[in-house]
């Protein structure tokens, strides 16, 4: 039997209306190979959920929006869900409207264990929160911060004026103390010209007996060839004296040999000098310590300088 050509184009045409409805059902989730049960969900506000969207578990799709119903005399929507067969439902799941940040709904299911719910069922229902109902806490979080960060600068504020007053009188303790080491400086200049001028007045001496000594042993041999007994015997017993001098100020447990060998002299001028000093530095920080009356005892003062060198209080 042969086809007209009529009948060819209309059963192509049949064929493919049905692969268009087909697919446009596949395309909006529609499986027709698998079945499913109906499962209804009951909402406030929808916030903008359509037809065909999907239903996840866990992540995987199960299902789809496949109808909506708007109740307006109990305010309410009537969500109903295609949902697997192969999915088991309890009366403690739930059906938590949810959605993308770029938008898009969908219905996410959390599976509790409890009594098995059979289709056409009611599940419960949930929205889940918005950015916001999130921003809300964050937003109140934000001022306490904000008030916190204004008593910081507050009090930084206070520091910064304490601190520039310290700083102000910093400024004054490079001076004093340059003041004090050019008195140091000048002292020991002092004291190195007047050791100078000692030493060389030593050295004029000791090259003046030089020659004295020298006469000495030419007077001492020119008595013995007179044989001079008695005045041999003075000549000696003055050399004698002499050589006990001279013996003793090698020793150095004299103040003679100490000034040519030792620097005790030196050093006990200078720590005269850093006392002085010292006493000075007092004197300037603490007055009254002098210019009292009655002056103040010295547990008073030992006090006062143990404050004046502790952790000052805060205010």
């Amino acid at each position: 039997m042969k086809l007209s050509k009529e009948l060819k184009v209309g059963l192509f045409m049949a064929v493919s209306i049905t692969l268009l409805y087909f697919g446009f059902n596949f395309l909006k989730g529609i499986d027709f190979f698998s079945t499913s049960n109906k499962y209804y969900a009951i909402y406030q506000n929808v916030d903008e959920l359509t037809e065909s969207n999907q239903v996840f578990l866990n992540g995987y799709a199960v299902g789809r929006v496949s109808a909506i119903e708007i109740q307006q005399a109990k305010n309410r929507v009537i969500v109903v869900l295609d949902i697997d067969s192969d999915i088991v439902l309890t009366d403690s799941s739930t059906a938590l409207l949810n959605g993308r940040l770029l938008g898009g709904r969908y219905i996410q299911l959390d599976v509790k264990p409890g009594n098995k719910l059979n289709p056409k069922d009611t599940l419960l229902s949930k929205v889940a929160k918005g950015m916001l109902d999130f921003a809300a806490p964050v937003a109140t979080n934000m001022q306490v911060t904000l008030a916190n960060l204004n008593t910081i600068l507050e009090a930084l504020a206070r520091n910064t004026a304490r601190l520039d007053t310290i700083f102000i009188r910093l400024q004054t303790t490079p001076a004093l103390l340059n003041r004090t080491l050019s008195s140091a400086n000048n002292n020991i200049d002092q004291l190195g010209t007047t050791f100078r001028d000692v030493a060389t007045n030593l050295n004029g001496t000791l090259t003046e007996l030089k020659p004295t000594l020298s006469n000495f042993k030419t007077l001492s041999d020119s008595l013995k060839m007179m044989q001079l007994n008695g005045t041999v015997t003075k000549a000696q017993q003055s050399l004698a004296k002499l050589n006990e001098t001279l013996a003793q100020l090698n020793k150095g447990d004299n103040t003679a040999s100490k000034l040519l060998t030792e620097d005790s002299l030196y050093v006990n001028l200078n720590r005269l000098l850093q006392s002085v000093d010292s006493l000075a530095e007092h004197f300037n920080r603490n007055p009254k310590h002098f210019l009292s009356p009655l002056g103040k005892s010295q547990k008073k003062i030992e006090r006062e300088l143990k404050k004046q060198n502790g952790t000052p209080k805060k205010d």
